[in-house]
């Protein structure tokens, strides 16, 4: 089914239900767009991080300690 086919049987589903319940379904599309939003910021911000190279120097940090520099080995 096509997008614009869902659109059109959802507003024939609305106009024939009374002005509270269609208001209902307002609030739930308007929470569902925003919901939509967010998770596109996020991953926007995301995308960004991630290209930005501001963590790249946890990437090449050198170990500080070995295992030759164990006084005791834990055989837990």
């Amino acid at each position: 089914m096509t997008k614009q086919a869902i659109i059109e049987r959802t507003i024939e589903a609305i106009n024939q239900l009374p002005v509270d319940k269609a208001e209902e379904i307002s609030d739930f599309a308007d929470l569902l767009r925003k919901r939509h939003e967010e998770q596109q910021l996020a991953e926007g911000i995301q995308k960004l991080v991630e290209s930005g190279g501001a963590f790249e120097f946890l990437h090449d940090e050198e170990d500080i300690y070995s295992v030759a520099d164990l006084k005791e080995v834990y055989n837990g």
